[in-house]
């Protein structure tokens, strides 16, 4: 088993509340990446014959045995989320609009399991708009809030954001998220915020045009103990836990929420992830953990 080292990525939105769980002084956490591969984000191993080397490395050595050798990264991004401010109305292309606007091999769907509450107790999902050109004529009246529905969540909701759902976390959640490996985040609206340099962000209001499927919009439901398949992954709460043994054919990722693990005298708490190979059992106080294991 590899224990990988977390990233704290600083962003407009963030807040604080994952600042114990991360190296050095972040003001604004956004993502506390807990297994990512993107440059500048990916997260370095702890321990073993990979001590200090990123965790594609890893990965590259072992997805033939386990099945992966389709995926050239592996094909999950794990993070704890804290939007201390609402995020940007957005969308996310699927496979085809990935391949033919973005020359990549896959879109992007995504999963949040809610570890708190957003403070409006709901998030935006969904689409009012009976279609793309009414969703166009509201944003050019700057009306765009007018046509996006609202998803009611509490904590310890499970929600799946399916490519081409318009949507966007809201302030005062904390969260478990699990993406499908892929960048495309169109924006399309941004509340006409501003960065610390003065500059508004980039939206990228085509893309999310051609991208949105007005008639998506997701579910939220308790998550429960059973595991959740999904389209490329599987995902499964862990609680109160002594050990736990990945009994499956491929690497499963156990994220920590809650409780303490020591190995090889490394101890590590929330947030951090320890991936498993078929066989191998993670052994501490495992009170509250999630896993997720790529298909």
């Amino acid at each position: 088993m590899i224990i990988l080292d977390t990233v704290a990525h600083e962003t407009i939105w963030g807040g604080q509340r994952l600042m114990p769980f991360a190296k050095g002084e972040h003001p604004n956490i956004g993502h506390l990446y807990s297994l990512c591969c993107e440059k500048g984000l990916e997260n370095h191993i702890l321990n073993g014959k990979f001590k200090g080397k990123v965790f594609q490395e890893y990965f590259l050595s072992v997805r033939d045995k386990y099945g992966l050798s389709m995926y050239d990264e592996f094909p999950l991004i794990i993070a704890l989320v804290e939007p201390k401010m609402d995020l940007s109305i957005q969308v996310h292309p699927d496979d085809q609009m990935a391949v033919n606007e973005e020359h990549a091999q896959y879109g992007k769907n995504e999963s949040w399991y809610f570890l708190d509450t957003p403070e409006s107790r709901e998030i935006y999902n969904g689409c009012l708009a009976a279609s793309k050109e009414e969703f166009r004529e509201k944003m050019e009246q700057n009306d765009v809030l007018s046509v996006v529905d609202r998803l009611p969540v509490k904590k310890g909701d499970y929600v799946y954001v399916e490519a081409g759902t318009i949507h966007a976390l809201s302030s005062g959640c904390l969260l478990y998220e699990i993406e499908e490996n892929s960048p495309w985040t169109y924006r399309i609206y941004d509340y006409n915020r501003i960065d610390s340099e003065g500059n508004k962000r980039e939206l990228h209001v085509e893309k999310a045009l051609r991208a949105l499927k007005p008639q998506l919009k997701s579910k939220a439901y308790p998550m429960g103990d059973s595991p959740i398949e999904e389209r490329r992954y599987v995902v499964q709460r862990i609680i109160y836990a002594n050990e736990y043994t990945n009994v499956s054919k491929t690497l499963e990722c156990i994220t920590m929420i809650e409780g303490k693990c020591i190995i090889e005298n490394i101890s590590f708490t929330t947030g951090t992830t320890v991936v498993l190979e078929p066989g191998e059992t993670l052994v501490g106080d495992i009170r509250h953990a999630v896993m997720a294991r790529p298909k």
